[in-house]
């Protein structure tokens, strides 16, 4: 994180090796004020717990994690009203990339409760059920999930098999999801499911919910620090004032799942300067044949390669947030950034790993857990292929999904 500096009209300008196209420059005050807390929070409250989640996958301070993020008032920081902040997409990156600056997990929770579920109550649902729910999610004194991707249809939702049966004083949900984040820890769980006249619906379930089980997905070797669940309905009633009035069709899902893919590519970006930086440092400290790594031509050349990929992705995705508060981004948009920023922020800690040598796969130096994440990062809210179908679709006007 640099500290904003401006050469006088006699002064030369200096090269800032950690930010050489200045972000830092080119934001408001407002939201380099968001950035420095986001980065003072994350160092001094996530880093010190991260290593020991990931060994232990220990969930029980999450919900502590959730309401640290709403007293600090990041959650849902881009949404107005109800207890939201109401500032920018652009705050809402910097935050994510903070975030994840530390453990894709901790990112992750950040964006299931902001993007994905919030969201989808704040853009679908009635204005009763936005007033009991939406207060509750900014504070971080409910944690709600997402309930879309089922274990035979990861990449194609428009497949789901949940089904949705009318009855009388709201609907009956029957079905299996997996590969939710927060599912077996969330108060409400934002469902999606096919009525009987096959049009996707969005339903609020609560949690303990006659009929609802839920659990953890165990073996993971990414994202140990926060739960990954899946959760099965059977016969679960569902009331018709927890219905989303508003979600009707795929679409309603994916503008939360849009936001959501936003958040990763600011947030991965966190994760690629973490690797950059502790390679550098790394490699300053570390001697060998008499001298530095980093005096090693080879060595300079990968930390010039990451310096410039940090630098870009930093400003694409800084223009998608501009884009996004100027109601001018297209989904394809951030389709682009999603994949780019994930798949090279997966290379530079796989660099970052291999110039650590045999050190890069312990944990204590923090490299070998932002790979381990950043695969499935690379994986959820869309493989690296179905965005790239998203943008040869857009291209050629030809969808080569079917």
């Amino acid at each position: 994180m640099s500290i904003v500096t401006k050469p006088t009209a006699t002064e030369k300008a200096i090269f800032h090796w950690d930010d050489p196209l200045r972000l830092d420059l080119q934001l408001t005050d407002v939201e380099r004020e968001v950035q420095r807390k986001a980065f003072e929070y994350a160092q001094g409250s996530l880093l010190p717990r991260a290593l020991e989640a990931h060994r232990t996958e220990n969930y029980e301070d999450i919900p502590s994690l959730v309401k640290e993020l709403g007293s600090n008032g990041f959650l849902g920081i881009n949404l107005h009203g109800f207890g939201f902040r109401g500032l920018n997409h652009v705050c809402y990156g910097l935050v994510s990339r903070e975030l994840e600056r530390v453990d894709s997990a901790y990112r992750t929770v950040y964006s299931v409760q902001s993007s994905l579920a919030t969201e989808a109550i704040y853009l679908n649902g009635s204005e009763e059920q936005k007033a009991r729910f939406l207060p509750g999610l900014a504070r971080g004194e409910l944690i709600a999930c997402f309930g879309l991707t089922e274990p035979n249809h990861g990449s194609d939702p428009g497949s789901m098999e949940t089904r949705a049966t009318k009855v009388s004083g709201g609907y009956q949900l029957n079905g299996h999801k997996k590969w939710i984040g927060l599912a077996t820890i969330a108060d409400i769980l934002v469902i999606w499911a096919r009525d009987e006249e096959g049009i996707v619906r969005g339903f609020i379930v609560e949690n303990g919910t006659p009929g609802l089980s839920a659990e953890n997905i165990h073996g993971k070797f990414s994202l140990r620090a926060a739960p990954t669940c899946e959760f099965r309905l059977d016969q679960v009633f569902v009331p018709e004032t927890n219905v989303l009035p508003k979600a009707k069709g795929l679409s309603a899902p994916f503008m939360s799942l849009n936001k959501a893919r936003f958040s990763i590519a600011w947030g991965v970006i966190g994760a690629a300067e973490a690797c950059w930086k502790i390679a550098r440092d790394y490699t300053l400290q570390r001697k060998q044949f008499g001298r530095p790594l980093a005096a090693n031509q080879l060595i300079q050349r990968k930390l010039a390669d990451m310096e410039t990929q940090v630098a870009l992705m930093s400003q694409a995705c800084l223009r998608v947030a501009r884009l996004l508060d100027e109601g001018e981004c297209a989904h394809e948009v951030i389709s682009l950034v999603k994949r780019y920023c994930a798949k090279t922020a997966l290379e530079i800690a796989l660099t970052a790993r291999d110039m650590l040598g045999a050190n890069g796969i312990i944990d204590e130096h923090h490299v070998i857990r932002h790979v381990l994440n950043l695969m499935a990062v690379n994986t959820y809210e869309g493989t690296d292929d179905v965005h790239a179908l998203i943008l040869g679709r857009a291209q050629t006007g030809i969808s080569a999904f079917t």
